[in-house]
């Protein structure tokens, strides 16, 4: 018996020195800092650091204030040489990825780590190789085993204070894939360096901030200009073939329209609010369409109040006028919806889901057209003395246009 208790104690004191390993280990794993580590090629030191707030990533430097450069090294961990490519950057106008002046290093096809400069001018960019706004000396790239990646490079930094941003994303044909979007930490991977006090000051919450207001520009305009506006030119054109439904097509197509309207507005508020946000980056087809949107909607509304009667001599011409005006700001909406999903590049499924609406409401306005003929053949054969001047409209009892 006193055996078999010794032999339990030791086996029980074994797995609590085991778990006591593991747990410093893991604590060891998770308290990681820039300053814990050292092992730098030429066992080069750097006089500052610092923790980057996401991203697993670090930042060594040692600034030269007389020349005006910095050696610096970036340093990503919990990333696969062989399978991501890195980058850290240096933003003198902005705050994200538009004008970052870029180091890159991915793996060649050779196997070998390489390291290039880029120059970001659009959020399509690939991270193409090109020269930067400043001079950049003995660039390399190294990679730890299979978890880490470095660069390291001699810079003229631009101003001692000056945003940097940096990102990890996939490898895809030799050449740097999309980073993760949506909540990812990636979307906040940027803060203000000092590079004489050695301080920064993380601003992934200005960025997150950006991304939001785009987001809520994006389904705003989607919902009023893309959605609610061709709705309402579908209730005015075809549900008054409904005898039943007069007037009431009417005041919904007036609903539909306003509502779009007013919620277009908006989204046309959030998107001159991001233009004064970005000095310097101007997407002008996006920013004219949705100028002359505005502007062809509000004239939309004022023409509301020099409607003629219905027998006036100039109804006619008010007609022609109200539906050019209207199906050209339904097609300049899609248009311009579509040129924001460029822009935005956000995940697959909110595009798709949007061109699953137009498709469903050019169905219905499909079967609809189909079915408004077959209602003015049936009366057209009935006669028109049967159905008085309605007989030969195509859109029932009541003339009234779209509003």
């Amino acid at each position: 018996m006193g055996r078999i208790i010794k032999r339990s104690l030791n086996v029980l004191l074994s797995l609590s020195l085991i778990v006591i390993t593991l747990s410093l280990c893991l604590t060891t794993t998770t308290a990681q800092t820039c300053k814990s580590f050292s092992s730098f090629s030429n066992n080069k030191i750097y006089s500052t650091c610092n923790d980057l707030p996401v991203l697993n990533s670090y930042l060594y430097w040692t600034y030269d204030s007389v020349a005006g450069t910095a050696d610096i090294a970036f340093r990503a961990t919990g990333v696969n040489p062989s399978s991501n490519w890195v980058a850290w950057a240096l933003n003198p106008t902005g705050q994200g990825m538009i004008g970052a002046q870029s180091l890159v290093a991915l793996q060649n096809s050779s196997a070998l780590m390489t390291a290039y400069t880029s120059d970001v001018q659009g959020y399509s960019t690939t991270l193409s190789k090109s020269n930067l706004s400043f001079q950049v000396d003995n660039l390399t790239a190294m990679s730890r085993g299979n978890t880490e990646i470095i660069i390291m490079a001699t810079i003229k930094v631009p101003k001692t204070t000056v945003n940097q941003v940096w990102q990890v994303g996939p490898v895809s044909g030799g050449a740097p894939g999309i980073h993760a979007q949506g909540t990812s930490p990636n979307l906040k991977s940027s803060a203000t360096i000092n590079f004489l006090s050695g301080q920064t000051t993380s601003s992934g919450s200005v960025a997150g901030s950006t991304q939001k207001n785009k987001n809520i520009h994006g389904v705003l305009n989607a919902i009023s200009w893309g959605t609610l506006m061709p709705l309402g030119a579908i209730i005015a054109r075809y549900l008054r073939v409904f005898k039943s439904a007069d007037p009431a097509w009417f005041y919904l197509h007036i609903t539909c329209q306003t509502s779009a309207y007013i919620i277009g507005v908006a989204g046309w508020g959030t998107g001159l609010k991001l233009g004064s946000e970005s000095v310097g980056l101007v997407y002008h087809a996006h920013r004219n369409i949705g100028i002359t949107l505005f502007c062809l909607a509000t004239l939309q509304v004022f023409a509301l109040l020099l409607r003629p009667k219905k027998d006036h001599k100039y109804r006619l011409y008010w007609n022609i006028y109200h539906h050019t005006i209207g199906y050209s700001v339904i097609i300049l909406s899609v248009i311009n919806i579509y040129k924001g999903f460029d822009i935005l590049e956000p995940l697959k499924k909110w595009k798709t889901t949007y061109t699953g609406i137009i498709i469903a409401l050019g169905a219905l306005a499909i079967a609809l057209e189909a079915f408004t003929w077959v209602v003015v053949l049936k009366r057209k054969k009935d006669g028109p003395a049967k159905h008085g001047q309605h007989g030969s409209n195509p859109y029932g009892a009541r003339t009234q246009p779209m509003v």
